[in-house]
């Protein structure tokens, strides 16, 4: 998976496509992802001592990582990602036609 938690991503299909936001958790075994307000859940909290009433909260739940794409900073489009050795390090580049070529 080419995804870290804090890379801007952009929802390419479902419900939430168009939507960008940033990544929350990243969860590899199940090639899923946790992007900040895509695919929004309410949860209804049970009454306890310390919240007597209740409540409904809202709870952002994992969407699969190929329907999202990382955001080109540049161009603010989706792009694909590329690895290239820098120094001697491997950095992830943004490829294809709507890249800037900048690195990620």
């Amino acid at each position: 998976m080419n995804l870290k938690k804090g890379d801007k991503v952009i929802v390419i299909a479902g419900h939430d496509k168009g939507k960008s936001g940033v990544i929350q958790k990243v969860i590899p075994e199940s090639n899923r992802v946790v992007v900040e307000n895509v695919n929004v859940r309410k949860k209804h909290q049970k009454p306890t001592q310390a919240n007597p009433e209740g409540s409904i909260v809202e709870v952002y739940a994992p969407i699969d990582a190929s329907n999202v794409m990382l955001e080109d900073p540049k161009t603010k489009k989706p792009v694909r990602i590329g690895h290239k050795v820098v120094k001697g390090k491997k950095v992830r580049v943004t490829v294809g036609k709507n890249a800037s070529g900048s690195t990620l």
